[in-house]
C-alpha cells in the first residue's frame, strides 16, 4: 500500500502537525476517570499507576476463538504449529508496541489518527472493516461463553447464547467507577485463567524436548493446506484488528505531565505494561496447543476439535476431575473478560472513525446482536458440535481483517510530521512492514487455496 496522501487540511490543522512537540488532543471514547501521573513519580509506585491497559488488550489474546485454534492445531497437527503461536505473539507485541506510540505521540487512537491524516475515501471502508473484525471477535466469544456455561452448568446451548446476550451489560456498569476498577476486574480474571492453565501444566507434563521442537519454524506449514488454514486462524485470534484500535486509546488514560521527557517516559512504562501483559497471553495461548498436543494428538480415530468434547476427554486423560472442571472455569473467565474489551473497541472505532457516540449498552446490544444470528443459526441448524468450525472461521476473518488496520498503524508511525521525536525508529519501522508482509502473504496463500487456485486446498470452513 503506497502512502496516502493526506486530505485538504486548515491552516490550523496544518500547524498541528508542523509542532508535534504537543499533541493535539481528541475527546477519547474511553472518557471518564483517567489514572494521573504525578511529577516526578518514579519506581514501583510509578509502575502499578500505569500497568493496566496491556492487560485490557492481552484478553483479547487468549479469548475463546484462540481456544479454538490451538485446539484444533494441537489435536491435528501435535506440537508442530508452536511457533505460529510464538511468532504471532511477537508480531502482537510490536504491533501494540507501536499503538502504544501513536497514542502517547499524538493524543489519538488509531481510528481518530485515521480519520484525520488518511484520504476521505478510506474513512468509511476502514470503519466497517474494522466493524467486521469486532463482530466476528464478539461472534467467538458469545459462542465460548456459551460453551463454557453448558460444561459447568448443563445449561442448553441455544439458551446460552441468548444469555449471553445481556451478560456484558452487568460488567460493563464498572466503567461508571473509573478505568482502573474495569482494568482490576480484567487482570482478576486474567490471573485466574493463568493459574487454571498453570494446574493443567502440571497435570499433564508435557513432553519438554517435542514441545521445544514446535518452536522451530517450518516451511512445510506453507504446504499444506490444513495447516495454513489454522496457522491463519492462529494469527487472526493472537494479533487482532480490534486490539489495535483499543490499545492507542487505553493509553490515553493514564495522564501524564505535559513536555517530551514525560512523553517518553509514558511510552517506556506502557512498552513494559505491554510486554508483560502479552507474555502472559503467549503462555496460555501455548498452554492451550500443548494440552491439546499431549492430551489428544495421535489418540483418537479423528482430532479433538469441540471445547465440549476435550472438557469431557481431559478428566480421565489426566486422572483427576479437576482438569476438565478448570478448563471449563478458565473458558468462562477468558469469554467474559474478552467480551468486555470488544466493546470498548467499538466505542472507540466508531466514534474515531465517524464521531459517532453511543451509550455503551446500546453499543454492547447492536454489536451482540450481529453476532447471534450466526452464532444462534449455527446451533440450531448444525448443531452443538458445529460451534468448533465457527469459533475458528471466526479467526480467519479476523485474520483477513488485520491488514487494514495493521498498514495505516504503521504508516502513521513512520510519519516525522505526525509522530515528532516519538516517531518510530527504523528498526522497529522495518520490523513491522515485515510483519504487514507477512499477514498480507499468509491472507493472500489462504485466499488462493480456498478458491482452489493452488495445488493444495484448505480444510471448508464449517
Amino acid at each position: 500500500m503506497p502512502p496516502p496522501a493526506g486530505p485538504r487540511r486548515t491552516s490550523k490543522e496544518q500547524d498541528s502537525r508542523s509542532a508535534p512537540a504537543t499533541p493535539v488532543r481528541e475527546a477519547t471514547a474511553l472518557g471518564g476517570r483517567g489514572v494521573t501521573i504525578p511529577a516526578g513519580a518514579g519506581g514501583l509506585g510509578l509502575f502499578l499507576r500505569v500497568l493496566g491497559p496491556g492487560y485490557l488488550v492481552a484478553v483479547g489474546y487468549m479469548d475463546p476463538g484462540n481456544w479454538a485454534t490451538d485446539l484444533a492445531a494441537g489435536s491435528t497437527f501435535g506440537y508442530r504449529l508452536l511457533w505460529v503461536v510464538a511468532l504471532s505473539s511477537l508480531m502482537a507485541v510490536l504491533l501494540q508496541s507501536l499503538c502504544c506510540r501513536l497514542g502517547i505521540a499524538t493524543g489519538l487512537d488509531l481510528a481518530q489518527a485515521c480519520r484525520r491524516h488518511l484520504p476521505g475515501a478510506l474513512r468509511l471502508p476502514l470503519w466497517l472493516l474494522a466493524e467486521v473484525a469486532i463482530v466476528a471477535c464478539d461472534l467467538a466469544e458469545l459462542v465460548g461463553t456459551a460453551v463454557a456455561l453448558q460444561l459447568l452448568f448443563g445449561l442448553p446451548l441455544p439458551w446460552g447464547v441468548v444469555l449471553t446476550a445481556f451478560d456484558t451489560l452487568l460488567l460493563l456498569g464498572l466503567q461508571r467507577f473509573g478505568i482502573r476498577r474495569l482494568e482490576a476486574l480484567v487482570i482478576a480474571l486474567v490471573a485466574l485463567v493463568g493459574a487454571c492453565f498453570a494446574v493443567e501444566m502440571l497435570l499433564l507434563r508435557p513432553d519438554g524436548p517435542a514441545l521445544l521442537g514446535g518452536l522451530v519454524p517450518r516451511l512445510s506449514t506453507f504446504g499444506d493446506g490444513a495447516q495454513l488454514y489454522l496457522a491463519a486462524g492462529i494469527l487472526g485470534a493472537t494479533v487482532m484488528p480490534h486490539n489495535l484500535y483499543l490499545h492507542s486509546a487505553l493509553v490515553q488514560t493514564r495522564q501524564w505531565p505535559e513536555g517530551p521527557e514525560s512523553r517518553r517516559l509514558a511510552l517506556r512504562y506502557a512498552n513494559l505494561d505491554t510486554v508483560i501483559a502479552l507474555s502472559l497471553a503467549f503462555l496460555v495461548n501455548a498452554s492451550i496447543l500443548v494440552l491439546a498436543a499431549g492430551s489428544f494428538h495421535g489418540r483418537f480415530g479423528a482430532p479433538v476439535t469441540d471445547l465440549a468434547e476435550a472438557h469431557r476427554l481431559l478428566s480421565p486423560l489426566l486422572g483427576t476431575t479437576a482438569a476438565g472442571l478448570l478448563f471449563g472455569i478458565a473458558l468462562l473467565a477468558a469469554g467474559q473478560s474478552s467480551t468486555l474489551t470488544a466493546t470498548l473497541a467499538g466505542q472507540v472505532v466508531m466514534e474515531g472513525f465517524l464521531q459517532i457516540s453511543l451509550p455503551q449498552w446500546q453499543r454492547r446490544l447492536l454489536t451482540r446482536s450481529l453476532a447471534l444470528v450466526p452464532a444462534l443459526a449455527t446451533v440450531l441448524l448444525l448443531g452443538d458440535q458445529a460451534t468448533g468450525s465457527l469459533l475458528v472461521l471466526s479467526q480467519v476473518v479476523l485474520s483477513l481483517q488485520l491488514p487494514f488496520a495493521v498498514v495505516p498503524l504503521v504508516w502513521l508511525c513512520g510519519q516525522p510530521s505526525l509522530m515528532g521525536s516519538l516517531r518510530a525508529p527504523a528498526w522497529q519501522r522495518l520490523l513491522a512492514w515485515l510483519s504487514a508482509t507477512a499477514i498480507v502473504v499468509i491472507n493472500g496463500a489462504l485466499l488462493l487455496s480456498l478458491a482452489g487456485i493452488l495445488p493444495w486446498s484448505a480444510p471448508p470452513a464449517a
